[in-house]
């Protein structure tokens, strides 16, 4: 499997995203936090990582919700996935909201989210008449009949 070297500035206390697993997909991102943060059901918050990168173009970073944490306090990346484009070099933030009923706490340094780097493409349009037909068509949701 082929690496990409990405430059990273980590201004919080906490090692550098890091894959748990040699098949892990994505690297957790941790709350670079002074204090416990609170965070009420239904309530939207802006968490720091102290983590500022520089992605090669033609590559971004996603971020996305941890499954234990949703599962388990119902807190989820808000904008799921997060896009970071190559030509940002703020710091990353992580939007997390609480879907539970219950007050929920976010302690400094806890994994919030994961950071999954991919390549992607960019589009030209082209305007045409027509489609290419295929055997779906223009069926929508739900046309196999299954949910």
């Amino acid at each position: 499997m082929d690496t990409l070297k990405i430059r990273l500035i980590n201004l919080s206390p906490y090692p550098a995203p890091q894959y748990a697993t040699v098949g892990a997909a994505g690297m957790d991102l941790r709350a670079n936090l002074q204090e416990p943060l609170h965070v009420e059901p239904g309530q939207r918050v802006l968490i720091p990582t102290g983590l500022y990168i520089e992605l090669p173009a033609g590559y971004e970073a996603q971020v996305r919700p941890r499954s234990g944490l949703a599962w388990k306090q119902g807190l989820t990346v808000l904008n799921a996935p997060g896009t970071i484009d190559p030509d940002y070099r703020g710091e990353i933030q992580v939007m997390l909201i609480n879907l539970s009923t219950e007050t929920q706490e976010i302690q400094p340094g806890e994994r919030i989210a994961q950071l999954i780097v991919a390549p992607f493409v960019r589009v030209e349009w082209e305007a045409v008449e027509e489609l290419a037909a295929t055997a779906r068509g223009m069926q929508g949701f739900g046309h196999t009949g299954k949910w």
